[in-house]
């Protein structure tokens, strides 16, 4: 099938126009060249229009020379479209024998469900375009766009809402990152352009949730469930719980961008004294607000991905408590990760600079912490603590269906 579509788009795919100098106003000297070329077979439209002025003596080599350009930009992108049929082959057969794989561990163990083609085409293609993407905008880098293929891939294949959940996180997150770029750069010394998050940002971030997906397939199997404790509590208290790290990271990074990006100094949370923005564990009312406006998005997210893909919702607990549980645990995990980081993350003032650093140096003024933690490790402490402490919470107060 690969080799037809090959061959049928190089029989089909042909410049359908080229117009050359015509001329557009009274004056003589005034001419526009329009060049338009068009793919007969998945390229419905344009693929390149252009229009120059020239005068009658340019017209000749101009219009050969946008004609070869023009030609140029259409092998570009037949040359793109044919590379991205044959990744998309090489997905579909990289689904199909996962899907033999699961249908063969199904078939041998008897009490594993099998995983359709479809959710593992799903699980590879979309976090693999997402992944891209964020690397062509500069929100990850190399490693961290590997490690967002890998823990987006987990998260997709163990529960749709689980990916739900990260997609918000994610885009939200490098949204706000790259907002008020220029105020950031100015305060914080090691503020990277366009926010791009390394391999280690990645993980201290989403392994929790990583590991926890695959605790929750492990315990009931790929695919989406209602969160009733009555009915499945074991299974019901791993989605809080991945809920709550996610919530966590994105409440954490709402309040450190937004609060940042503002002109109010913070509070220190341990002594509650002024400190410059950009400080470890300093808090503001602004920030406390955008963690559990980021925490709701998040779980807004989880909740939406129940309604569409949980089947047996009307015999269930209801799922509304989702949202607030989300942003409860983005609040919160904003408030740990904010003491742990005036407590063991060190931060200073670089009286030559005039910027907050996370290091002690000659020229350095010390605001608070000690030099124990570093951002990924806060990170890292404080979505563990949500995850284990918030479910067992939630329990309490969980609706029953």
């Amino acid at each position: 099938m690969l080799i037809y579509c090959c061959f049928y788009i190089g029989l089909k795919g042909r410049a359908a126009r080229s117009k050359y100098c015509r001329r557009i106003s009274g004056k003589d000297e005034i001419f526009s060249c329009d060049f338009q070329i068009l793919g007969l077979l998945l390229l419905p439209g344009p693929l390149f229009h252009k229009t120059v002025q020239c005068s009658p003596k340019q017209v000749t080599s101009l219009g050969f020379s946008m004609q070869l350009h023009s030609w140029d930009d259409f092998n570009k992108n037949y040359f793109k479209m044919i590379t991205n049929i044959i990744i998309l082959s090489i997905l579909i057969c990289i689904s199909l024998s996962f899907w033999i794989v699961s249908m063969t561990a199904s078939t041998y163990y008897g009490t594993l469900r099998p995983i359709s083609p479809w959710r593992w085409l799903f699980s590879i293609l979309v976090p693999l375009i997402i992944a891209s993407r964020g690397f062509k905008k500069k929100s990850l880098d190399h490693g961290g766009a590997i490690g967002g293929l890998i823990v987006g891939f987990i998260l997709t294949v163990a529960n749709y809402s689980f990916f739900a959940a990260l997609l918000m996180f994610f885009i939200t997150s490098s949204k706000l990152t790259k907002w008020r770029g220029d105020v950031k750069k100015q305060i914080d010394a090691e503020y990277k352009e366009g926010g791009q998050r390394n391999w280690v940002q990645v993980f201290c971030n989403g392994g929790v949730p990583a590991e926890l997906a695959l605790l929750y397939m492990i315990e009931n199997g790929p695919g989406e469930i209602p969160v009733d404790f009555s009915k499945q509590y074991t299974a019901s208290w791993m989605c809080l719980s991945l809920l709550g790290a996610l919530a966590c990271c994105a409440g954490d990074t709402w309040a450190s961008e937004i609060g940042t990006a503002m002109n109010k100094e913070p509070w220190l949370i341990t002594t509650w004294k002024k400190v410059p923005r950009g400080t470890n564990g300093g808090v503001t009312l602004i920030g406390l607000i955008a963690s559990l406006l980021g925490g709701s998005l998040v779980g807004l997210a989880y909740f939406i991905s129940q309604m569409i893909f949980v089947n047996d919702l009307d015999i269930s607990a209801p799922q509304w408590p989702i949202i607030v549980f989300g942003g409860l645990a983005g609040l919160l995990g904003s408030i740990v990760d904010s003491y742990l980081g005036a407590t063991m993350q060190y931060s200073g003032f670089d009286t030559r600079t005039g910027k907050i650093v996370k290091h002690h140096t000659k020229d350095t003024k010390h605001i608070a912490g000690k030099p124990i933690l570093d951002n990924n490790a806060v990170n890292l402490f404080s979505s563990v603590v949500i995850a284990l402490l918030l479910p067992g919470a939630a329990w309490g107060f969980w609706p029953r269906g």
